[in-house]
């Protein structure tokens, strides 16, 4: 389980009751105020209607927004909050591809910036996904796919057929060790017994600064 820390906003902006979360629908908004661990409060707001005739992620977005003000995270080996699965729940009306945007987003708005390339770790279909996802200029920093498949190496690169640019782009497809940081990783974890994470270890690499777990 992994608890929020959120940074003490003034009085005047979020006023949290005491069960700590409050939700109020004032006009076509629902407004959240947090108060997690000590004291410390954020307040957020998001539109109550529904995006595209689809639900809101509004947990995902209240968590960006926590990122944002500088909130971090912690581990907690227990569970404090349980939901409650049922037919009518709001979260079967979140799309997979609606929380999909918004993650991408946030990668462009909060990580990228800070890298002037990066190289997408899985040629395969996640990794080209994420590429086909990003605008231009993210899609110009990308150096290299990197992968394990002597398959997808061995063809060499990946062209963005959908690109309107002439000559289309051509990304290399390099074998991991010959691949250069920071990387975005596109590998879910625990599907490889172990030899993904291995091989990560294996380059020394700092989570944060020469990679990033986009899976």
């Amino acid at each position: 389980m992994w608890v929020v820390r959120t940074l003490r906003q003034p009085d005047s902006e979020a006023k949290p009751g005491p069960r700590g979360l409050q939700k109020r629908s004032p006009g076509a908004e629902t407004c959240k105020t947090g108060r997690f661990l000590t004291g410390k409060c954020i307040h957020f707001c998001v539109h109550r209607g529904r995006m595209g005739g689809q639900g809101v992620p509004e947990d995902l977005l209240f968590f960006y927004e926590h990122l944002r003000k500088g909130g971090g995270v912690i581990r907690v080996d227990q569970s404090l909050l349980l939901y409650r699965y049922h037919l009518r729940a709001a979260t079967h009306s979140v799309l997979e591809a609606t929380i999909w945007t918004h993650r991408v987003h946030f990668l462009e708005e909060q990580a990228l910036p800070r890298w002037a390339a990066f190289t997408i770790w899985n040629a395969g279909k996640q990794g080209r996904r994420l590429y086909r996802s990003l605008t231009a200029a993210s899609q110009r920093k990308v150096v290299a796919f990197c992968d394990v498949d002597e398959n997808k190496i061995r063809k060499g690169f990946y062209c963005h057929e959908d690109s309107q640019e002439r000559p289309k782009p051509r990304i290399p497809i390099l074998h991991f060790r010959a691949a250069q940081p920071p990387f975005v990783i596109c590998v879910k974890l625990d599907l490889t017994g172990g030899a993904f994470e291995d091989n990560l270890r294996s380059l020394h690499l700092q989570e944060g600064q020469d990679f990033l777990h986009f899976s």
